[in-house]
């Protein structure tokens, strides 16, 4: 009997676990909005782009595209290098979540800037 408990309480620990770990792979794409936002906000204080807006919107992009972009990391398209270059793995996530999740072919594209 105390061999199936503990087996149980195992079982329930590596699935908890489990999930814990593949929740981390994704990004928050609240926060990944507000950073995209505040990289511009930041960039336009500087005098390097003339809107706080961002240049570009997620339904600028395929979900495929946006993949592409952040697994090359190549963001010269965005402007603003040096906000880019500060951001961490993390920041880049959150951004990529929320431009991948309102991209034009997603199930909620984002209709305005």
């Amino acid at each position: 009997m105390k061999k199936a408990i503990s087996m149980l309480m195992v079982f329930a620990f590596v699935v908890t676990s489990a999930g814990v770990v593949f929740a981390a792979d994704k990004g928050n794409k609240r926060k990944g909005k507000y950073t995209y936002r505040k990289v511009y906000k930041s960039c336009h204080q500087r005098g390097r782009v003339n809107s706080e807006t961002p240049s570009l919107s997620p339904n600028s992009k395929t979900q495929a595209d946006w993949v592409k972009v952040f697994d090359k990391k190549e963001f010269a398209e965005f402007g603003c290098k040096e906000e880019w270059d500060k951001l961490s793995d993390k920041d880049l996530l959150d951004i990529f979540s929320y431009l991948h999740a309102y991209a034009s072919d997603s199930p909620n594209p984002v209709s305005c800037k």
